[in-house]
């Protein structure tokens, strides 16, 4: 359920005073009226996401200009001359003194399906970003491997609200069993509640799906719960992006990169742990 079907929940269902609702969603509330509003008026339809695209444009090319450009794309193609956005740029500064920029005319090539983008790799664009819209509402955990100064290996486990960023447990293990991933789970829930799902990779600790038929312990507890759990398709760490990221950063603040020689050198913190805490056990991550 998204915000706006909470707050009309909250208004028409509960009874409660628009004020009351735009404090506590921290809303405005003439934001609050116009969704009743459109609630009452268009039912579900009314608390859709709706276009904000302007409704005129000033700066926008004009229809003449893009239908020239089109007729010298055209003309350039029949005669059987170079016919890109340079060379159209090039016939328009020559007719009128001043012409668009040739990325405007790429544009209105591509618009008109004169351009066939090949692209190197695959567009920023294409990606599809997730967010949940209420805490609780999805859950993200990875476990990330990280070097003490004695030269210890160990491994973290971060668990992360998707909506809000926040770190809801950090542990530090030599080496995380299935058990070990259960019992730092139900820590998280007995601080925070019970979340609505679960995501992380395909970890052997996470599942057991890679391996037959059986369910490693925490895919036993969430179905017991009825928590739902998914899990990032194998090699595309992105869908775990945020979990991601704030280990990244977490790297980052805990120690600069490897030295000349092979050596860690700290970074001096304002948290006023001693040297052995900061790079030791779960505090290096909170």
């Amino acid at each position: 359920m998204g915000m706006p079907q909470l707050v009309v929940t909250a208004v028409l269902v509960e009874g409660r005073s628009k004020s009351e609702v735009a404090r506590e969603y921290g809303v405005s509330r003439r934001w609050v009226i116009t969704l009743v509003q459109r609630y009452l008026a268009e039912g579900d339809a009314g608390l859709r996401p709706r276009p904000r695209r302007p409704l005129r444009s000033p700066n926008r090319t004009a229809h003449d200009i893009e239908n020239e450009v089109i007729a010298l794309r055209k003309q350039l193609e029949r005669d059987g001359h170079e016919a890109g956005a340079a060379t159209i740029a090039f016939h328009l500064q020559r007719r009128h003194g001043v012409c668009p920029a040739v990325s405007t005319i790429w544009r209105i090539l591509s618009a008109r399906g004169f351009v066939t983008p090949q692209p190197h790799k695959r567009p920023k664009s294409s990606y599809i970003r997730f967010q949940a819209a209420q805490p609780n509402e999805r859950w993200q955990l990875d476990i990330t491997h990280w070097q003490l100064a004695d030269r210890t290996d160990v491994e973290i486990l971060n668990i992360l609200d998707d909506h809000s960023r926040l770190c809801l447990g950090s542990h530090t293990r030599p080496i995380f069993k299935a058990r070990d991933v259960n019992n730092s789970f139900g820590k998280a829930v007995a601080a925070y509640g019970n979340p609505a799902s679960l995501l992380s990779d395909n970890g052997a600790v996470f599942t057991g799906r890679y391996r037959g038929t059986g369910r490693v312990a925490l895919e036993v507890t969430l179905h017991s719960r009825g928590i739902s759990f998914r899990h990032c398709r194998p090699y595309h760490p992105q869908t775990c992006g945020k979990v991601e990221r704030f280990q990244c950063a977490t790297r980052r603040a805990v120690v600069s990169p490897v030295q000349p020689g092979g050596t860690r050198r700290e970074v001096p913190g304002s948290d006023g742990l001693p040297r052995s805490e900061r790079l030791t056990g779960t505090r290096a991550c909170q």
